[in-house]
């Protein structure tokens, strides 16, 4: 029988059963012991195990890091809150020079179990220091395992993966999709890292859409059904491990791709994608390949200001519509999921 549950309480069920099997998995971060428990994803664990495996701490980003470090290094599984993304900045050095260099600089002799949980997104009022997505970033470094889950199904399996694995993971969550609902399994299940998704089969033109873009390019794909444009949509899971087959595959068999990321586009994820394209299916390319990010500038913090910073639906139709020289097709909108009301 189908079971609905939102993100956040995917997320939450996957925290709760991996705590009750391994006593050694703790949580600790600003908040995550506050009455709206990190948007509803800690609240129960906070019930179950505070103090003692899930509690607050002081804002001190590259010490915490460290000392998740030190806990790993101890047998424990400790996962890391950030309740906002900007302030991972604070704790690079830590994350890239230690946890994602240890298991290769001791060739596999010692591991790290960590789970860094990155939280993204919009909602207008937080502005320029409050709304960055630092996952390109995280991508780059060799040892980083970085999922990026979409959808309620997959941010269980992988927080359940996660807090299994023996490397360091950090899990991109984007504020918006808390809210998202779809029938997710009460049983703990993983979803293996580096294995993309062929969310929605299609023929005209292929989308690699990363987070609360997937849903997206779900909605555009959607309106331009009445346009006889058949969109297929890839969601990479995972940008580190990449599944590169899976993305060339569709490719090859649409001819067309956009990337639709949420970030900037110099330097992003998209970036890489249209760079992995054009290195290997060149010759299946029938147009040059689209990117579709962030306008290039700091988030603003006005609404107004804020939906024409951040694309939707609507930009990724006519993105779409550029690609294969549509532009006088007319598609009615449909309204983007996006529950939070701000400000901050």
């Amino acid at each position: 029988m189908p079971r609905f549950i939102s993100y956040a309480q995917a997320i939450s069920e996957a925290l709760v059963q991996a705590m009750q099997e391994d006593k050694d998995i703790f949580i600790f971060g600003l908040g995550v012991d506050d009455c709206k428990g990190i948007f509803g994803t800690t609240i129960e664990v906070a019930k179950q195990f505070a103090p003692q495996r899930v509690f607050d701490t002081p804002a001190c980003e590259n010490a915490l890091t460290g000392i998740a470090i030190g806990a790993a290094l101890n047998g424990k599984r400790p996962v890391l809150v950030h309740a906002r993304h900007d302030f991972m900045l604070l704790a690079l050095d830590q994350m890239i020079n230690n946890a994602a260099k240890w298991t290769y600089t001791y060739h596999g002799q010692s591991t790290l179990p960590i789970v860094i949980r990155a939280i993204v997104g919009k909602g207008w009022g937080q502005g320029p220091t409050h709304s960055q997505n630092l996952q390109a970033v995280l991508a780059h470094f060799p040892g980083l395992i970085v999922a990026v889950p979409s959808n309620p199904v997959d941010v269980k399996g992988l927080f359940i993966q996660a807090l299994k694995s023996n490397s360091p993971v950090v899990m991109v969550e984007h504020r918006a999709l808390y809210d998202l609902k779809a029938d997710v399994s009460q049983e703990p299940y993983r979803l293996p890292f580096g294995h993309a998704r062929v969310v929605r089969m299609g023929r005209d033109v292929t989308v690699v859409a990363t987070s609360l873009m997937v849903q997206e390019t779900l909605k555009a794909a959607t309106m331009l059904e009445a346009q006889d444009i058949s969109v297929e949509v890839v969601d990479p899971v995972t940008l580190n491990p990449l599944d590169e087959k899976t993305i060339l595959t569709s490719v090859k068999k649409t001819g067309h791709l956009l990337c639709a990321d949420s970030d900037w586009p110099k330097c992003s994820f998209a970036s890489e994608v249209a760079a992995l394209v054009a290195e290997k299916a060149f010759y299946d390319l029938k147009a040059p390949i689209g990117r579709l990010g962030w306008k290039a500038c700091p988030a603003p913090v006005s609404k107004v200001l804020e939906d024409e910073f951040y694309p939707d639906s609507q930009d990724i139709v006519q993105a779409i519509l550029k690609l294969l020289k549509r532009h006088e097709v007319k598609v009615n909108p449909l309204k983007t999921i996006d529950s939070f009301s701000g400000p901050y």
